[in-house]
């Protein structure tokens, strides 16, 4: 019988079904980050050892400081703790950790594929809900609670009930100045904040084909924000150039054998997937959210909307709550929106090609608000300025940080003061998620750079790169 991607993996890493109709699968690798810290604590409580260190890796990265490598500069003692111990457990149970003094060191959901531990096929899982980042390598890749972080340190397994299917389809191709955070944003504004959720969606589509890795891991790492399970797309030429002498990807006679499997993967042509949408590539514009949700999405060259022209009571309630928290008008146009900062960073955007993008709109100009620009990992870093990219930002006022989470989730000491707004290449603009009392508006790259040199929301389509 056809099937899909996600049945193929899901039914390779299957060992038995439970009477409660979950099913315990087998898990292919597992990434902790210093937010880990209880899962490990239950294992020592138990006395139980991890199952299999040999497939763990440890990196921090939510509460680390975007100043210094060193551990001592972090100011919460919290959070400061935490990273210490993630060293510690790391150390004790035998698991490769790439800490602060090391050159792999970064935001998980970066480090993980450019070491090549994200592979196709793979069920890959975290202790964080943008696992879903590790699909655009064909893997199915979710993230956890605490109780089953402990359940995989201590078996190499999770117990989990089998989603429904959602392939999304993008033709036609991306106009200039539209990217794949801009793509990604426009599905979620079709589907809804919870129009995915119990799926997991395939993207698909020539669109997608023509993508990079690392846009397609800007596309699936936000799939959680319409609340699949996780977003995969199929392997390709693509995917396995980019995992070639990767350190923990396999090599000769192995790769070989890893190789021939992960051409079986793609979905069959006639598979059937429980549900299907389709998006023409060519419509679609950059985009910027208005609200606090990231499917508050519109068009550049948009209009916050008017809560009296919805028909719909709770969400004409909603509207108003948030256009009151958001300090915007109906009716205003979203280019009419000033900010006070810019944020370029997080597991969605801090990879070489984002800093790249946003650079060309940055070269010769100057922020006229505060800039900050964190690269996803300390690799993403030091091959930024090995091409002077780090020297353009500087030169235009930005700031230019350290790896790690930074602004994104405001518990590392950077943060958006109460009431101010921030254009930030994050995932999510929820209440208070850069800070108490926070605005933030989700953009790509180029829209963020756009953003910091006129300081409102501008219409990246009128730089001439």
């Amino acid at each position: 019988m056809s099937k899909t991607l996600y049945e193929k993996i899901w039914e390779a890493h299957s060992i038995l079904e439970g009477e409660d109709g979950q099913t315990l699968l087998h898990v292919g690798r597992h990434i902790v980050q210093d937010g880990s810290n209880h899962a490990f604590d239950a294992l020592h409580q138990r006395n139980l050892r991890v199952r299999r260190p040999d497939q763990m890796f440890a990196t921090p990265d939510h509460g680390v400081s975007s100043r210094s490598r060193d551990v001592e500069a972090i100011a919460d003692p919290d959070q400061r703790r935490a990273v210490q111990a993630l060293s510690m457990n790391s150390r004790e149970f035998g698991i490769v950790h790439f800490g602060l003094d090391d050159p792999r060191q970064g935001i998980v959901h970066v480090v993980g594929p450019e070491q090549g531990i994200s592979q196709p096929g793979m069920l890959l899982v975290c202790g964080d809900s943008h696992t879903s980042t590790h699909g655009a390598l064909g893997a199915l890749a979710f993230g956890l609670g605490a109780s089953d972080v402990f359940h995989v340190l201590a078996t190499q397994t999770i117990w989990q009930l089998r989603a429904k299917t959602l392939r999304v389809s993008v033709e036609g191709a991306l106009p200039a100045g539209v990217t794949a955070k801009d793509l990604i944003l426009a599905i979620i504004a079709r589907l809804g904040a919870n129009g995915a959720a119990g799926y997991v969606i395939e993207y698909a589509g020539p669109v997608l084909r023509a993508m990079s890795i690392e846009e397609r891991l800007t596309v699936c790492n936000m799939s959680i924000e319409a609340g699949a399970r996780a977003g995969m797309v199929a392997p390709d030429d693509t995917t396995y150039a980019y995992l070639a002498g990767r350190p923990f990807a396999p090599n000769g006679a192995k790769w070989d054998k890893a190789l021939a499997w992960w051409r079986t993967l793609p979905s069959d042509q006639d598979a059937v997937f429980d549900k299907e949408i389709s998006l023409d590539a060519n419509a679609l514009a950059p985009m910027v959210t208005w609200g606090n949700s990231p499917e508050d999405a519109l068009p550049v060259d948009g209009r916050v909307p008017d809560p009296l022209d919805e028909s719909d009571l709770e969400r004409r309630a909603y509207q108003l709550r948030t256009l009151d928290y958001m300090g915007l008008l109906p009716g205003m146009a979203l280019t009419d929106i000033r900010i006070d900062q810019v944020f370029i960073g997080s597991c969605t955007n801090a990879r070489i090609e984002d800093l790249r993008a946003a650079s060309k709109i940055v070269k010769g100009g100057r922020a006229v608000v505060p800039a900050l620009v964190v690269p996803g990992s300390t690799q993403v870093k030091l091959a930024a300025e090995a091409e002077g990219l780090d020297r353009i930002f500087r030169d235009a006022g930005f700031e230019w940080g350290e790896s790690g989470c930074s602004m994104c989730v405001a518990m590392n000491g950077d943060r958006v003061a109460q009431g101010k707004r921030c254009a930030s290449t994050s995932n999510r603009n929820f209440i208070g998620r850069q800070g108490t009392g926070s605005r933030t508006h989700l953009v790509s790259p180029p829209m963020a750079a756009a953003a910091a040199l006129t300081g409102r929301i501008t219409d990246v389509r009128k730089f001439e790169v």
